[in-house]
């Protein structure tokens, strides 16, 4: 039952279903009371809730039903029953006094209001169940078609202050999530994401509506908080600021989601109101999917900067995949191979063999850490090295301090690198070599057995700038064999957590001297990472790991 198309809202009426008139529609409840009338010999009328008759309008047929506007009022003989929908005084059946009225007319007229009450209490809770199935269903389909958070909390609030037939409401979100933050006299955590039919002074304003803001952690903590009268409540930290911006009643729920506080509803009526279950139970499913689309909106901006973020990560990759050598140096005599395996995107092993001033300079080296921060560093630690040693004048040990130099300048203090730096001279086939605290590469002879460990050098770069770094030479032999590697590679660990070491690395370079008749530099990276899989089999890699070989030929 609704009202006839046209008729005007009753006076008094301040929200849909407070009237019988909402609740008519083909004038048979007026038309009921007139035959009643008649059967019983007194007059039944149908009143609305402000006491003007209901009667059949036979004039009109569009519209059944029509307002008698001056209605005598009920006498002390008279009869009335009020019908009730909700918890709501709709209207009144009134049974005028008559002196021939039959004895049971009373009884008739109390059981008629009774069976009207209950088919009204029936379509109000059927009609306030469609509105809210109809809302979030509307919401629904908002956040599928848009996911946007703010869009769907505009649209949730306005919704809700038309369908609970309110004045004004705001959404705030709160920045920090756990509720022991929400408290004391001020609102500098909160988020203001949608308001409607409210002044800036009171939207921006950081006192908060409650002391000790008891409001918020009512509704974070699952209640629905209604106050009826905000000017005369206790509980309100200052009534008279509600009072000017015209705010009596007060409805509030939480954003909860997963147990998890998020935000509030706050809604507001000018004048005073009491709400029903289902008006509470209404508000906190428009909470509940709130927060759903707050949730979703984060879900999707962080999957946004994830993106982002890889496609940073890849760019780096690929600058930092240049400033590996593209290609390796040619040198009569000498082959040269390397292989580098970040264990993420990028990572802080780098490697260089470059001939410069008739000489072949190489380079191996491993920053503190790995990812994005040790990818930076290793290119400046790279960048500094080439820079010092572009002259061809300066010795090794003399490049890797003015290199330890640049970083104790440019780096924090746990921040720091260790490298291995050499000359070759190709003519007269002498290494000589300086270790700034890196893995000791191993010199090994053409038939397997360990030459020398190349460890003569000093501490990490970028720890003190006043340190002293050694040098020492060695004379390169026919079938000679260097390898130089980081600590990824040595500390690579299998399933049991035992880690591959050092030994296990010299193992293998051994059996792939002895195996092969003169086996390429290639060949013994190859035969080298393969010992490494056998080994550790799937597990994975924690650190960046990075080889180089130079072997020496025969002529």
């Amino acid at each position: 039952m609704t009202r006839a198309a046209g008729e005007p809202a009753p006076a008094g009426a301040t929200r849909r279903g407070d009237s019988i008139h909402d609740f008519l529609t083909d004038g048979s409840l007026a038309r009921l009371c007139e035959a009643l009338s008649a059967l019983a010999s007194c007059p039944i009328e149908l009143h609305d809730e402000n006491g003007r008759q209901i009667v059949p309008n036979e004039a009109d047929l569009s519209r059944p039903w029509r307002v008698v506007e001056h209605t005598p009022e009920p006498e002390p003989a008279d009869q009335a029953i009020p019908i009730v929908a909700g918890d709501r005084v709709v209207g009144r059946l009134v049974r005028r006094h008559t002196a021939d009225a039959p004895a049971n007319a009373s009884a008739a007229v109390g059981y008629l209001a009774m069976v009207v009450s209950e088919l009204l209490e029936q379509e109000t809770a059927l009609r306030e169940r469609v509105e809210e199935v109809e809302l979030m269903h509307r919401l629904g389909s908002m956040l599928v078609r848009t996911g946007e958070a703010d869009d769907v909390l505009r649209e949730s609030l306005r919704s809700a202050i038309e369908v609970l037939d309110l004045d004004a409401g705001s959404v705030v979100l709160f920045t920090e999530m756990e509720e022991e933050t929400v408290g004391g006299d001020l609102e500098d955590n909160l988020v203001l994401k949608a308001s409607q039919g409210l002044s800036e002074e009171w939207l921006y304003s950081p006192i908060p509506l409650s002391r000790g803001r008891l409001f918020d952690r009512l509704v974070l903590s699952g209640e629905v908080v209604e106050v009826p009268d905000l000017p005369s409540d206790p509980r309100v930290l200052q009534p008279e600021r509600a009072r000017r911006e015209g705010l009596v009643s007060f409805l509030s729920a939480g954003l909860v989601f997963r147990g998890r506080p998020i935000g509030a509803f706050r809604l507001y009526a000018r004048s005073p109101r009491t709400f029903s279950e289902q008006e509470k139970r209404l508000l906190r499913s428009v909470a509940e999917h709130s927060a759903v689309a707050v949730e979703q909106a984060r879900l999707l901006a962080l999957r946004e900067e994830e993106r982002r973020m890889q496609r940073q990560l890849a760019l780096a990759a690929d600058v930092q995949r240049r400033m590996m050598p593209a290609a390796l140096p040619e040198a009569p005599g000498y082959e040269f191979a390397a292989r580098y395996i970040p264990s993420e995107v990028v990572g802080g092993d780098f490697y260089d063999i470059v001939r410069h001033a008739g000489r072949i300079e190489l380079l191996i080296g491993d920053v503190v850490g790995h990812g994005i921060a040790a990818a930076l560093m290793m290119a400046s630690v790279r960048g500094s090295l080439r820079a010092f040693a572009d002259s061809g004048r300066r010795t090794v040990e003399e490049v890797v301090g003015r290199v330890n130099r640049a970083m104790c300048r440019d780096t924090l203090q746990n921040e720091f690198a260790t490298l291995w730096y050499a000359h070759v001279d190709p003519d007269r086939r002498v290494l000589r070599y300086c270790s700034a605290g890196h893995e000791p590469p191993v010199l090994l002879s053409a038939n397997g057995s360990v030459r020398r460990v190349l460890d003569a050098g000093g501490m990490v770069v970028g720890v003190e700038p006043t340190h002293f770094y050694d040098s020492a030479e060695i004379e390169l032999l026919p079938g000679d064999v260097l390898v130089a590697f980081t600590d990824g590679l040595t500390e690579r660990q299998n399933f049991q957590r035992r880690a591959f070491g050092r030994a296990r690395l010299i193992e293998a370079v051994q059996r792939a001297v002895r195996q092969e008749p003169a086996p390429t530099a290639s060949e013994i990276i190859e035969h080298v990472f393969w010992s490494i899989r056998q080994f550790a089999g799937l597990q994975s890699t924690r650190d960046d790991e990075t080889l180089l070989v130079v072997r020496v030929g025969e002529g």
